[in-house]
């Protein structure tokens, strides 16, 4: 079976059959709504890569970042290459829907087994303001919220970078408040992606990703189309 990688235009796609809860930017966000599924969507792209690891570096970049911790990383080698990830947008101004999402994911950690997190499954929180999300606003944001812990990222950096990297994954916005507050989760030795609404079960969700963690092949692997 033939693995892709996915693209930028494939999330839109999958963006514009949302209901708007799940794709509405920062203002939008439902984070109260009933779901009992996580509406997790297995992304396949409509164009293919040709799927080896340089491809995968080339397509999500290589660019600089910094942590919460100012360590200085590069997007696909430190945080993205070898592991399952969950990603989101945030920013430390946020009083409302950011604190929430990052519950929600604290919510999502405590469901998965001790021995996955940080190692097989980790978080990555990248902020939609890096000009004023510096490293050290970035740990008070975390540590505030109680996610400043090993195998959960929070990233900034130049704005033209953190601004290159999301539009990469479909959640670019042109104001910093327009951010999406949809999840998009990933195996990416496995090229296996999607894109999960915030308001889904904790419990749900935590599945999802022991599900894209599973080795291709497994019963635990959800299927892909070619």
């Amino acid at each position: 079976m033939k693995q892709w990688i996915v693209t930028a235009a494939a999330l839109v796609a999958l963006q514009a059959g949302a209901a708007p809860s799940e794709h509405a930017g920062h203002a939008g966000h439902n984070h109260g709504a009933d779901a009992s599924q996580p509406a997790a969507t297995t992304v396949t792209p409509a164009e293919a890569k040709r799927g080896g690891l340089q491809d995968a570096a080339k397509y999500f970049t290589d660019l600089e970042l910094q942590t919460q911790d100012g360590r200085k990383v590069k997007f696909f080698s430190d945080v993205l290459q070898g592991h399952t990830v969950m990603i989101n947008v945030i920013y430390t101004n946020c009083k409302d829907a950011c604190p929430l999402l990052t519950q929600q994911m604290i919510g999502v950690k405590q469901q998965l087994p001790a021995d996955m997190f940080g190692k097989q499954i980790r978080f990555v929180s990248i902020s939609s303001d890096p000009v004023r999300d510096t490293p050290a606003a970035l740990k008070l944001f975390a540590k505030k919220q109680g996610a400043d812990v090993e195998g959960w990222t929070f990233l900034t950096g130049r704005k033209e970078n953190i601004d290159h990297i999301l539009k990469k994954l479909g959640q670019y916005s042109e104001t910093v408040e327009g951010h999406s507050t949809l999840f998009i989760a990933g195996n990416v030795p496995a090229k296996r992606w999607s894109k999960i609404r915030p308001n889904a079960p904790v419990q749900a969700i935590a599945m999802r990703l022991s599900e894209l963690a599973a080795p291709a092949g497994s019963a635990e692997a959800p299927s892909t189309r070619p």
